[in-house]
């Protein structure tokens, strides 16, 4: 019989020479080992043809020399075992050091790999697309790169990861030297994109370049060579590879870039040149720009971004052509409808559905909207301008503060947003903080004409009816618009110049007639002039006509004389709107 020493198994196969469990040799009842120790060799079994039988004398078969060979980690025999399995335990955790200490090392290495390579993008999750380069020789294409700019802003600001300057913020760098670096470093922003736009013929050129604002390095840079006829497509690709350069992790929603949009060449040139007059923000603008909209809804039906931008400019006519709302908002709402019908997840026509309900004194209907808009698009400067809105007449100011300030942070060089910061500062009686802001708007254009109004209005808050009155003419001469005529007639009158305000009277009732003027222009003025009899009756003019702007009231610092007479109050009740007091 057979004997391991190390574990006493039994071996009853008599062609084994080691233990089947731990390769120690085995022993006879005898004690004598099977297998001579100097056979044994370290850190491996023997194989058959080394095994010296001294017991077992038999000649080993084919069968024998292929049977398994013993596990790789052998002990010595008895005889031997102490000093060598000392010395195999030792040699073991110098090798499991070993390996541990590699591991670590490419751990680590993999970690610092990793941050170099994401932490920078990672970093940048804010972004500033100037407007592209025009360098076709023909001023007539302005509208093709600047519109080409503004989809692509448009497309990322969908993404709510990533905070995106706005279109009216990057026109003010239009013509100006153009370091992006500079660029970047003055609108906070992680990045800055550039282009360049050349069409001959029916090639296009589209060369693009991402920089990095820290360092100035490039994050990306390519050009594309296209057919004139894929210029719908050229902004989609460059929105997506500005996003998977940043490395942002998009949802399935976020993914979609071209919300709205169309693949019809000409339908979108057609749009472009639609809110290339849009935004001049002047009633013959926005007529042209109806005109290009009709155009791009004509050559692709389902353009829902164009016939949001139809709803946009129907909002707009009454307060700056003084178009009567019965004309402008049906045209608005089924402009806006149809958009949603389309494409119900696009923010921009849930925001003008919005404002078209304001106009028509829905308020909570509005109030759903706006939300709506928001949560769809967080980026969206004219959703929280508009909401901003909407929240001031509700009386709600610091709600309205929030979210004018969050418009201005997405869109941090326009005058507008700073005009109506100051007034929501200026109903919250902060008038130097409203004064302020009113400046710093005429600092980014000194010939923005509601700007000078609102500095006016601070200066007849202060009583300095001079410095008021001279702000009020500077605004007429830019342009005499009723809107800028009313103010100035206010002016006027509160300063006891009450000829020249009768005057201002007479002309802004002629412009009524014409319909280049609101009844509460006109009720403005005798406010000042304190014939409340007159002012009522100009305001139930507009009531009657259901004008979108007569909400404006509430707010309206050159209404105060009338707010105490119920019937200022029986005219908020009949809009749905409560008296609220600064």
């Amino acid at each position: 019989m057979k004997r391991c020493p190390a574990c006493k198994r039994v071996e009853l196969d008599d062609t084994l020479a080691f233990c089947r469990v731990d390769g120690t040799p085995l022993v006879s009842d005898s004690g004598l080992a099977i297998a001579d120790a100097d056979t044994v060799k370290f850190g491996s079994a023997p194989v058959a043809s080394e095994v010296k039988t001294s017991v077992l004398p038999q000649t080993l078969t084919d069968s024998d020399i292929n049977r398994p060979t013993a596990p790789t980690t052998v002990l010595p025999a008895q005889s031997t075992s102490g000093r060598t399995r000392e010395l195999s335990k030792l040699e073991w955790r110098k090798a499991s050091l070993l390996v541990l200490a590699a591991i670590i090392i490419v751990a680590i290495a993999g970690l610092a790999y990793y941050y170099y390579t994401h932490q920078s993008n990672a970093a940048i999750n804010s972004i500033a697309v100037l407007l592209f380069q025009n360098t076709s020789g023909d001023p007539n294409l302005d509208y093709l790169s600047d519109g080409v700019s503004e989809s692509i802003i448009n497309s990322l600001s969908r993404m709510s990861q990533l905070k995106v300057m706005a279109r009216s913020t990057m026109f003010r760098f239009k013509g100006r030297e153009r370091d992006p670096q500079a660029v970047g470093k003055e609108l906070g922003v992680g990045a800055v994109m550039t282009g360049r736009m050349l069409q001959q013929g029916e090639n296009l050129t589209v060369s693009v370049e991402l920089v990095n604002v820290a360092d100035g390095t490039q994050l990306w840079g390519e050009q594309y060579n296209r057919r004139s006829a894929d210029l719908a497509t050229v902004q989609q690709e460059i929105a997506r590879d500005i996003s998977e350069r940043l490395r942002l992790r998009l949802s399935g929603e976020e993914q979609q870039l071209n919300k709205g949009g169309t693949n019809n060449t000409e339908a979108y040139q057609s749009y472009l040149r639609g809110r290339f007059y849009w935004n001049k923000r002047t009633g013959d603008g926005f007529r042209k720009a109806i005109e290009h909209f009709q155009q791009a809804i004509d050559r692709d039906p389902n353009y829902a971004l164009a016939y949001d931008g139809l709803a946009d400019c129907y909002l707009l006519l009454e307060q700056y052509a003084s178009t009567p709302a019965s004309e402008t908002l049906p045209k608005a709402k089924a402009a806006a409808e149809r958009a949603l019908q389309i494409d119900d997840s696009l923010a921009e026509a849930h925001a003008s559905l919005a404002c078209y309900y304001d106009q028509s004194w829905r308020w909570d209907e509005a109030e759903k909207e706006f939300k709506r808009a928001i949560s769809l698009n967080p980026n969206y400067p004219t959703a929280h301008h508009w909401y901003e809105i909407h929240l001031r007449l509700m009386g709600r100011l610091d709600e309205a503060l929030a979210e004018i300030k969050r418009a201005q942070e997405l869109d941090p060089l326009s005058p507008t947003l700073y005009v109506n910061v100051s007034f929501v500062y200026f109903l919250k009686n902060d008038l130097g903080s409203a004064l302020e802001q009113a400046k710093r708007g005429v600092d980014l254009d000194p010939n923005y004409p509601i700007a000078h109004q609102t500095i006016g209005r601070v200066y007849i808050k202060q009583r300095r009816y001079a410095e008021a009155v001279a702000e009020f003419q500077q605004d007429v001469a830019m342009d005499r618009t009723a809107h800028a005529l009313k103010d100035l007639g206010n002016a006027y009158a509160v300063a006891g110049r009450r000829d020249e305000a009768l005057a201002v009277v007479k002309e802004l009732e002629e412009k009524y007639q014409k319909h280049e003027s609101l009844g509460q222009y006109v009720a403005l003025v005798y406010a000042g002039l304190g014939d409340l009899r007159q002012a009522f009756a100009w305001l139930e003019k507009d009531f009657q006509a259901h004008s979108g702007e007569l909400s404006s009231v509430i707010e309206e610092p050159g209404f105060d004389p009338i707010r105490d007479d119920p019937q200022y109050a029986d005219l908020l009740r009949r809009m749905g709107l409560r008296p609220w007091k600064t």
